[in-house]
């Protein structure tokens, strides 16, 4: 069990009067050994990026290291931002929960940059606004559904215009719908989420509903756009497509006026990465394993929109 859901269980246990000296201090006690555990990521991510230093390599994979981010990203935006020219130290990233573990978490308490950050869940967001990290670092934090409608207007009344030098995207549904309707914002680098299940050959993406909700009425494993669908949306908007996380969940997204000589574009084929985790899940929300064919097979009979008819 995470030290996040110990705090959540012992929230819940303060009700009963009869233990809640003994829950008071204990839950002093998890906060101080989460505040520890925190440095310790911090120590260990400063230590993987002065190794990152010395290596010559320009493949995104070979750049991953984990400190907050779900799998490799906190690495690769370290040396993308090591080597793309930033004016405007800002970060905005949407789909956080409680922001334990956020691919722009890394960039907050170890290169002092600023940041927005939004997310659906009204109480993730409000233990994050308690939170050391909140207050120390400055994180403006917002509780709010994004959708293609709101999304400019929460950027621009919360400060956040023009310049910013990273945009990072994982709503589990309309990502391609939301990334389509920004405007008022012109990141350097941009993450989003990918649907490795599509394959590399299509152009799509669900259709846009703002109240879509992932896993209600549809297979899990339905929700996002392909790869491809984004790579095709990012040439429209400027960006060139850099690559993918060696677990197959987000795709990068550099500015061309930004792109380093030696940083190497990438076709879809040529950037794309499969997924192995699995998420689907049986009714007594046991694990199933589908095969990758049996995934897009079920995904290809629900309602999709080819972007490649948007061009």
């Amino acid at each position: 069990m995470s030290l996040q859901k110990i705090k959540i269980a012992l929230a819940s246990l303060k009700r009963l009067p009869w233990l809640a000296y003994d829950l008071q201090s204990l839950s002093k006690l998890v906060t101080k050994l989460n505040g520890r555990l925190e440095d310790v990521q911090e120590a260990l991510g400063r230590i993987e990026l002065r190794q990152l230093s010395v290596d010559q390599s320009t493949e995104l994979v070979a750049k991953e290291f984990r400190v907050f981010s779900q799998w490799g990203e906190d690495g690769i935006i370290q040396f993308l931002i090591s080597r793309i020219p930033i004016e405007n130290k800002t970060f905005i990233e949407f789909g956080v929960e409680d922001y334990t573990q956020a691919n722009t978490r890394f960039l907050l308490v170890n290169n002092n940059w600023r940041g927005l950050v939004i997310d659906s869940d009204k109480d993730a967001i409000a233990r994050l606004g308690e939170s050391a990290v909140c207050w120390q670092g400055g994180l403006k934090v917002v509780s709010e559904s994004v959708t293609a409608e709101n999304i400019n207007e929460l950027l621009s009344s919360n400060g956040f215009t023009g310049e910013v030098g990273l945009l990072s995207i994982d709503i589990d549904g309309n990502d391609y719908w939301v990334w389509r309707a920004i405007t008022v914002i012109n990141p350097a680098i941009v993450i989003v989420e990918y649907n490795h299940r599509f394959g590399a050959e299509a152009a799509v993406t669900i259709p846009y509903d703002k109240d879509f909700a992932r896993g209600k009425g549809h297979p899990i494993f339905y929700f996002g756009a392909s790869l491809k669908a984004l790579c095709q949306l990012a040439a429209r908007k400027g960006y060139a497509f850099v690559g993918c996380n060696s677990n197959g969940v987000n795709a990068f997204f550099v500015r061309r006026d930004k792109l380093p000589a030696d940083i190497r574009e990438l076709t879809p084929a040529e950037g794309y990465v499969a997924g192995r985790f699995s998420e689907a899940r049986d009714e007594q929300q046991r694990f199933i394993i589908y095969q990758p064919d049996e995934e897009r097979l079920l995904l290809m009979n629900q309602p999709l929109v080819n972007v490649e008819d948007e061009n």
